[in-house]
This record gives structure tokens, C-alpha cells and sequence, in this order.
């Protein structure tokens, strides 16, 4: 056999393998029944549908033409949110549809838009599976060949894409049930690209979503990529909220000016309906750059100055409920956490969940 013949028989080979593979597949999805919204519960959001112009959505629709216009587009994405439901399938499935069928150069499309599926293993959930995004509707088969005993299920909807629609595919002859609503408290964040997710490579893999799982705690998340800037909107959107308390990761989005002309009104909005409710604040994360870029290692250290003044008028002003994290170390000392020296990579964002669950228990608001 010439060396052409194998080069065009490899090919061949590949092409029937993967036909293969293809029509089991597909073969076994039709043998689904898919089920939607009134099967699951939608956690990370504490606003009603009814007040949204898409379920996913993280703001009213009434912000619509309040907020900045790149803040409205970055609230479709439905970082941070996550759908609950029991089943007793041998087989879970997911069909969703994307709102923008976002790519990004440094962040993995399974992150942008997919969905991961973790299920309750003894009271911790356990990771599964991620449902991979092929175009703007999307099927995909997450986990089959299981026993047909009754499961609590969560999936992890996207980081950087909205989603117009999302059901869950089990066996024809299983059942599937809406759990039990949580009452709990959440903690709400509100910050920039890092908070949304960026650049985690699956969704459940962004730290809000790590720490809600690790705490058994609802999450919110308002990260808004470039820009999460300590605005009056946003403000006074979370003061309606009564969470657990306030995580402020905004610095990388902002000027050490803005810094000092926001922080304060931004401690007074909430505190005016929520005085007893706890703020933290945290530094601007300090950039792998920062190791031979002197002009950037100089503008974190203002902005950073800027939010411990800013911090220190308030403390010395007899304000309460306020906490400050030096962000150093965050993840970690040996500088591998990142995709690109600023967003983190899933090693980053399980570094920083821990970093910040450590300085939630040395504030004494909550513990481990």
C-alpha cells in the first residue's frame, strides 16, 4: 500500500468512526423526553421572572434604560445562575439555546456557554459532566447507564452567554420533580470579568458558583466584564437585596479617581436600607505583569491606595459592617494562576474561592 493509499484509508477510517459515534448518539437522544422550566428551580437570582425580560436575564428589564448600554448586554449572560431538579433517570440531557453564540480568544467555549452537570453526592455536590456548545441550539447528553434511584441534579448555565431556553432531557418511562426552594440568605457579588466567570473553562468553575457549593449557599453574581464600576444603578439594585453580605470585587475596572469617588456612596446606598448587613471590599488583584511593568504595578498600587483611604474615612468615621481583603496571594504564590497574567484559569478561581472563604471565616461571617 502507497503512502497515499493509508493517508486516504486513515481518513476513511475516521470519517466511519466518527459516523459512528454520531448516529449512537443520536439513536440514543431520541429515546429522550425533555422538560422544562416548571421541572426545575433557578438559583443565583433573587429577581422574578415576572420582572425580566428573559428568565436568565440578572436585571430587570426596567434597568433596560438605567444602566450603561455594555452593562444591560453583559446582564443576558447568566453567569453565576444554576437550575435544581430531581430525577430519577439512567440518563440526563440538555437541550439550550444561546442567546449570542459568543467566542473568545483566552476562554474555553465550554465556559462561554455550555453547562455543566453535578449531582448530590452525600450532601456535597460532585461534578459530572460539561454539555459542549456546537452553535446556537444545542443537545447534548451529559450521563447514562445509571442506576434509576432518585438524584438531586444542579447544571451551571453559561458564563458569557444568555440563554434563551433550557430543558432537561431523561428517560421516557423516569420522572422528574422540582425540589425544594432554599431560604437561605445569598451573598451577592458584584465586580468585573473575573467575577463573571472569566476565564473559567466550564461554568461551574467560576468562584461564586465554587463558593456556593462549598458553603451550600445561594451566590449572586453582578460581574460585569469591563465594567463593574461601583455605579449608582447597580447600587441601588443590590440594596434591595437582603443577603448574607456584600462582596466588591470592582478595582480592575476602575481608575484610582473613580475608586475615590464610589466608594463611599456605594457603602452609604446599601447601608441606608441594609446597616447591619456586612460590605467587603477587595483590592485590585495584583497582575503577573506587575513583576517587571512598573507603570502598571503603579496604577494598582493608586487605585488600591485609593479604596484603603477611602476605607480607613469610613472606619475612622465610626462606620460599621465594613471589611477590607489585601488581595495578595490570592491565587497563590508560584503566579500560574492565570490564562493571561489577569483572569483566572479553574486553578486561579479554587485558589481565590478558598482565598475568600478563609477571610469570610476570619470575619466571623460564617463558618466552615
Amino acid at each position: 500500500m502507497t503512502k497515499k493509499h493509508k493517508i486516504i484509508f486513515q481518513y476513511l477510517f475516521m470519517f466511519l468512526f466518527l459516523s459512528i459515534l454520531t448516529s449512537s448518539n443520536s439513536q440514543e437522544l431520541k429515546s429522550i423526553t425533555y422538560h422544562g422550566e416548571d421541572f426545575f428551580i433557578l438559583e443565583g437570582t433573587k429577581i422574578p421572572d415576572s420582572l425580566k425580560e428573559n428568565k436568565y436575564d440578572r436585571l430587570p428589564l426596567s434597568y433596560k434604560e438605567i444602566v450603561r448600554k455594555p452593562v444591560w448586554e453583559l446582564s443576558k449572560a447568566s453567569a453565576g445562575m444554576s437550575i435544581r431538579f430531581l430525577s430519577n433517570s439512567t440518563s440526563i440531557s440538555v437541550k439550550w439555546t444561546v442567546l449570542n453564540n459568543n467566542k473568545m480568544n483566552h476562554m474555553a467555549e465550554t465556559g462561554v456557554k455550555g453547562v455543566d452537570l453535578y449531582f448530590n453526592k452525600m450532601g456535597h455536590w460532585q461534578y459530572l459532566n460539561t454539555a459542549r456548545p456546537s452553535a446556537i441550539e444545542n443537545e447534548y447528553m451529559l450521563i447514562k447507564n445509571m442506576s434509576d434511584e432518585m438524584r438531586e441534579y444542579k447544571m451551571y448555565l453559561p458564563l458569557y452567554d444568555g440563554v434563551k431556553s433550557i430543558e432537561i432531557g431523561i428517560d421516557s418511562n423516569s420522572v422528574i420533580e422540582r425540589p425544594l426552594k432554599k431560604n437561605h440568605r445569598p451573598i451577592i457579588f458584584y465586580g468585573t470579568s473575573i467575577t463573571q466567570g472569566g476565564c473559567a473553562s466550564r461554568p461551574g468553575m467560576a468562584h461564586t458558583n465554587i463558593i456556593s457549593r462549598k458553603l451550600n449557599i445561594d451566590c449572586i453574581n453582578f460581574g460585569f466584564s469591563g465594567n463593574g464600576k461601583m455605579e449608582q444603578p447597580i447600587n441601588d439594585l443590590i440594596s434591595e437585596f437582603n443577603p448574607l453580605f456584600y462582596v466588591i470585587e470592582c478595582l480592575p475596572n476602575m481608575t484610582a479617581e473613580q475608586v475615590t469617588n464610589s466608594t463611599i456612596p456605594l457603602v452609604k446606598t446599601i447601608q441606608e436600607k441594609r446597616p447591619n448587613t456586612p460590605i467587603i471590599f477587595v483590592e485590585n488583584f495584583l497582575y503577573e505583569s506587575l513583576a517587571l511593568d512598573k507603570k502598571e504595578e503603579a496604577l494598582i498600587n493608586e487605585k488600591n491606595t485609593a479604596l484603603k483611604t477611602e476605607y480607613m474615612k469610613m472606619v475612622k468615621g465610626g462606620v460599621k459592617n465594613i471589611f477590607y481583603i489585601n488581595s495578595e496571594n490570592a491565587t497563590g504564590d508560584d503566579h500560574e494562576g492565570t490564562v493571561d497574567g489577569v483572569h483566572f484559569t479553574d486553578l486561579g478561581f479554587i485558589r481565590y474561592a478558598d482565598f475568600l472563604i478563609d477571610k469570610f471565616v476570619q470575619f466571623g461571617l460564617i463558618s466552615k
